[in-house]
């Protein structure tokens, strides 16, 4: 007689291959609403131009430089709280080429989560404008100055925090792509995994 199957961490019946739990939930929607918000400011900031003061464009750094470092802050948090509670396995049906693709794209997101509000930070500060003033953090929070200006120490941060919000860009689009694919063509729960 086989022994029965061991139960998955928040499976049952609209979760036949477990679930994550309601912290992680949390801390992966409130990832996708400071992204929302993070991403869009980011690609627009070089647009703005015109102004005597410069105000408006300072609003778009301080959202911008807000929402990132709170992604920071959550990302620890939420990796953290991932050494203590893993996730429900990937499920067993689950083709070896796609296990390997998600988990690389995870940990490829994780990995930017934590790099690219570094790198904008530092880059602030290299340009001479720290979080402080107009560009407080949440608006209100003045952050310590970490290193004086250099245009060509910011020049350089700069560019990798560019070319990392492409990177997240297409992490993103493959994370999403691969939620639908699921959802839609294998329609095996994996997007029901995390709602």
């Amino acid at each position: 007689m086989d022994a029965p199957a061991a139960t998955l961490p928040g499976q049952d019946a609209a979760h036949p291959d477990g679930q994550y739990g309601s912290t992680a939930k949390w801390f992966h929607w409130i990832t996708v609403g400071l992204m929302a918000i993070a991403l869009p400011t980011g690609f627009v900031i070089k647009f703005i131009t015109g102004e005597a003061d410069g105000a408006y464009k300072m609003g778009f750094y301080a959202i911008h430089e807000s929402a990132g470092l709170t992604i920071l802050l959550v990302a620890i948090a939420r990796i953290l709280w991932k050494l203590r509670n893993p996730p429900p396995p990937h499920p067993a049906t689950l083709p070896a080429p796609m296990r390997i693709a998600a988990t690389a794209t995870h940990h490829g997101l994780y990995a930017m989560l934590i790099i690219q509000p570094v790198m904008g930070f530092l880059a602030t500060n290299a340009w001479g404008f720290p979080m402080q003033g107009r560009t407080a953090y949440l608006g209100f929070i003045d952050l310590p100055k970490f290193m004086e200006a250099s245009v060509g120490f910011a020049g350089v941060l700069s560019w990798i925090h560019t070319i990392g919000g492409y990177l997240l860009v297409l992490l993103l689009a493959a994370h999403i792509g691969a939620a639908i694919f699921h959802h839609a063509l294998r329609r095996d729960g994996t997007l029901m995994r995390m709602i």
